[in-house]
């Protein structure tokens, strides 16, 4: 069965940063293309970033590009997005799934950027 673990989130000021991890298990990200996505309270799904698995190309929305930056270890399975520089504006739960089934994503872990 496919799953992740999404963990890292927490309650920063705007300016700090913050790592979250994403633990895959039931496939490789060696080989899938992954997506952080985020959603806050009455809002869709939003995507963040993708991690091409085969041309480690990364891509970024524009309201996040230059403060966050995508990484992974494929022995430990796991993904990362490393924020900096965060804003109230981030503030959401965020989830990563495997770019063709955003269903798989996992329960999420909430980042709160608050003064």
């Amino acid at each position: 069965e496919e799953q992740v673990v999404e963990s890292g989130g927490g309650l920063v000021q705007p300016g700090e940063s913050l790592r979250l991890s994403c633990t895959a298990s039931g496939f490789s990200i060696r080989d899938t293309d992954m997506v952080w996505l985020r959603q806050t309270p009455g809002k869709g799904l939003e995507w963040v970033s993708t991690f091409r698995a085969r041309s480690l190309d990364k891509s970024y929305s524009n309201s996040v590009k230059g403060r966050f930056t995508l990484s992974r270890d494929t022995a430990k399975n796991t993904l990362y997005l490393q924020m900096d520089s965060l804003e109230i504006e981030d503030t959401a739960v965020y989830y990563c799934a495997p770019a063709s089934r955003w269903s798989t994503r996992g329960q999420g872990t909430q980042v709160t950027v608050s003064s």
